[in-house]
């Protein structure tokens, strides 16, 4: 069982953690507030990072292709952070996002992060969107070792429960 949930302006994650800890798995994503400077975001995403329960930082730059730029943050310190943390980061495949991009996927995987590659499906029809992400994995040169989700079930709960203590 798992949700993504959002990432709000203090970098609280938006559910409770007796909610929280009853999932397998926790996505976090930046849903709203866009336009905080960069410092904020930054710290808001860091912040989000300290959460237990969270598995996975979901499209971490919130680019919508051709309708809105990345919002302003340090992605060098987000990338850090997971590392540090144990937080994996999501290429998101929805083809509107693609975010991670295939460089800041590298850039991740060079850094110790380990990647979740995510359809963001919001029907049945959106699940083939996974295809793109592989492509862009692949493009990273990204390994099945590299993937979250490329593991056995067993190893992806598993890592969601490590950061949990």
């Amino acid at each position: 069982k798992g949700i993504e949930a959002d990432i709000l302006q203090d970098g609280r994650v938006d559910y409770e953690d007796r909610v929280l800890e009853g999932l397998d798995f926790v996505i976090a994503s930046i849903h709203s507030r866009f336009n905080m400077g960069p410092r904020e975001m930054t710290a808001r995403m860091l912040a989000a990072m300290d959460n237990p329960y969270l598995t996975i930082i979901g499209h971490p730059t919130g680019r919508l292709l051709l309708s809105r730029d990345p919002y302003p943050i340090d992605l060098d310190a987000v990338i850090e952070k997971a590392a540090a943390s144990g937080v994996a980061m999501e290429i998101n495949a929805d083809p509107h996002r693609l975010d991670l991009d295939w460089r800041l996927a590298r850039k991740a995987r060079d850094a110790g992060v380990v990647i979740s590659i995510g359809a963001d499906a919001h029907s049945v029809a959106g699940l083939g969107y996974v295809d793109y992400g592989v492509g862009m994995a692949r493009k990273a040169w990204l390994g099945r070792e590299h993937v979250l989700n490329a593991r056995p079930a067993e190893e992806f709960v598993g890592f969601a429960k490590r950061r949990r203590g």
